[in-house]
């Protein structure tokens, strides 16, 4: 009976709490939502199983959690926590990334740059209630809806707040179709969802290749905190358009990106323990995260419509909301939006310039803010 009871004492059943139950719960639900909802499955089924192991009774006890010196999840965590995994990550987002319609209509940056202002609201409206400067800095980065910028940041800043910041910021990425709409529904009327642009110039291969290395120039001297994720990105991208480098083009935006994104998504997910997220700071960051994506979504909308006001060729302020780095699904929800008003309106190539440009602009935001409080 005693080596019965010792056993038992062994299981998870023992030692489950209401907490563990409910972050089960959560990691279901976003598997959940992923496989019957189909929001950004590659992301939200990693997390949501990540979540549901690292919730398992008795894992931190037998030193196999994330925090766990010399565990696997420890190891594999590592790339999260000192911004390697972050970095890979842009280096495939760069391989697959077309920069042509930006290129073609270079006033469309304004709207990636427009939504940045989610970033520093939050960040001040996180000072306002208690965080500090490092944590409010890393806090604002979800606005930005890039989980790896916001990684990155956090891994920098506030090591400590790393685990609910990546899952607000992946989570918010994922749930991009359901939050967009409504702010843009509300911020726009049925005449300027009808706006059709005008098709986008060629532009030629030069271009596409001269691109990356002066943006990456240009973008670095501004925000030399940045230079990691600015020059992953823009080597990828460099590699993609040069045309004599395509076996590692296709390595980059498969397999590589593929690989770090299940790490990501898994330890991620297993260190959102209930001790660490059921806790009132951390159901903090995710309200603050929310607010902050909200109000990227909407500045870009309100951009796009004030940049109306002078434009010869206007906007459809739809592709504002695109300004947030959650590529290329905020670029989708705009497209999607604008065939429900008008099926034969293709706006997504026009949405592609403020999305990559919201990339481009969260990163330069991280390297401000690197620069600013990391020295």
């Amino acid at each position: 009976m005693e080596e019965l009871l010792q056993i038992l004492n062994t299981t998870g059943f023992v030692s489950v709490t209401w907490g563990n139950v409910l972050m089960i719960l959560a990691g279901a639900i976003f598997i959940f939502l992923a496989i019957v909802k189909g929001f950004e499955p590659l992301l939200l089924v990693p997390i949501g199983f990540g979540i549901v192991v690292g919730n398992i009774p008795g894992m931190l006890e037998q030193g196999l959690g994330v925090v766990s010196e010399g565990s696997v999840l420890n190891y594999l965590y590592f790339g999260v926590g000192t911004g390697i995994y972050p970095s890979l990550i842009f280096l495939g987002i760069g391989a697959m990334t077309d920069f042509s319609t930006l290129i073609a209509n270079p006033k469309l940056i304004l709207l990636g740059a427009a939504a940045q202002i989610g970033i520093f609201g939050t960040f001040i409206g996180a000072l306002l209630i208690g965080f500090d400067v490092m944590e409010a800095a890393s806090i604002g980065i979800i606005g930005g809806a890039d989980g790896p910028t916001s990684i990155f940041l956090a891994s920098k800043l506030a090591p400590h707040l790393l685990g609910p910041i990546a899952l607000a910021a992946y989570s918010y990425m994922s749930l991009v179709p359901v939050i967009q709409p409504p702010i843009m529904r509300l911020l726009t009327t049925k005449k300027e969802r009808l706006i059709r642009m005008k098709p986008a110039r060629q532009v030629t291969q030069k271009e596409r290749i001269f691109f990356p290395i002066i943006a990456f120039l240009v973008t670095s001297l501004i925000a030399p905190g940045g230079v990691v994720l600015l020059a992953m990105l823009f080597l990828g991208n460099l590699i993609k358009e040069s045309g004599v480098t395509e076996r590692l083009a296709v390595t980059a935006r498969t397999s590589l990106i593929d690989i770090v994104t299940v790490l990501v998504g898994f330890t991620v997910g297993a260190k959102t323990t209930a001790d660490v997220f059921l806790t009132p700071r951390s159901l903090g960051i995710f309200f603050l995260g929310a607010l902050s994506f909200s109000i990227a979504t909407a500045s870009g909308v309100l951009f796009a419509k004030f940049m109306n006001l002078f434009v010869k060729d206007k906007i459809n302020p739809l592709i504002g909301s695109a300004g947030v780095s959650a590529v290329p699904a905020s670029a989708r929800v705009s497209q999607v939006m604008g065939q429900r008003y008008d099926r034969t309106n293709y706006l997504l190539m026009h949405a592609m310039a403020p999305n990559v440009a919201g990339v481009v602009g969260s990163a330069v935001a991280a390297g401000v803010l690197l620069g600013i409080l990391g020295s």
